[in-house]
């Protein structure tokens, strides 16, 4: 299954996705945050145009300080949600511990600048760890989820 998967950030959104098989994840491109609406529409259309039939969001399970990883993850679960009303299609979210420093490897292996973002090569780290549980028969296929907020003004 065609799967595009979304490094969630503040700032930008990194998006990947992976072959048709489901086997290999690669880099697709670093979308600057604009309106949640807008954030919504591109991720829509990037997912048309790759045939994916379903979404990855990471969510952010790794961070220091355990008060922000529960607001972090509260913000992420919540724009996953409104993603899958806004899309229609299952939305799956996925550890992304760790990602963050498998992508800077990357970024140094691809000679990247050490300033440049990094949130597609993010996203296919995290997309390749779901590629390889599912393989392994450590996950399921992708899901559903509902919004468990109602919408808010907030660009989150």
């Amino acid at each position: 299954m065609k799967l595009l998967a979304i490094d969630h950030g503040e700032r930008r959104l990194g998006l990947a996705t992976c072959d048709s098989s489901g086997l290999v994840a690669r880099e697709l491109t670093i979308l600057p945050r604009r309106t949640r609406r807008e954030d919504f529409a591109a991720i829509q259309e990037h997912a048309a145009r790759e045939g994916a039939r379903a979404l990855l969001v990471g969510l952010p399970l790794n961070d220091l300080s355990a008060r922000r990883e529960r607001e972090r993850c509260t913000i992420v679960r919540r724009w996953a949600g409104r993603l899958a009303r806004a899309t229609g299609l299952p939305v799956t979210l996925w550890d992304e511990q760790l990602s963050s420093i498998e992508a800077q490897q990357l970024a140094r292996a691809r000679k990247r600048g050490p300033r440049a973002p990094i949130d597609d090569l993010a996203a296919r780290v995290i997309l390749q760890s779901y590629l390889d549980a599912l393989r392994d028969g450590l996950a399921g296929e992708p899901e559903q989820i509902m919004a468990t907020s109602p919408p808010d003004s907030q660009g989150v």
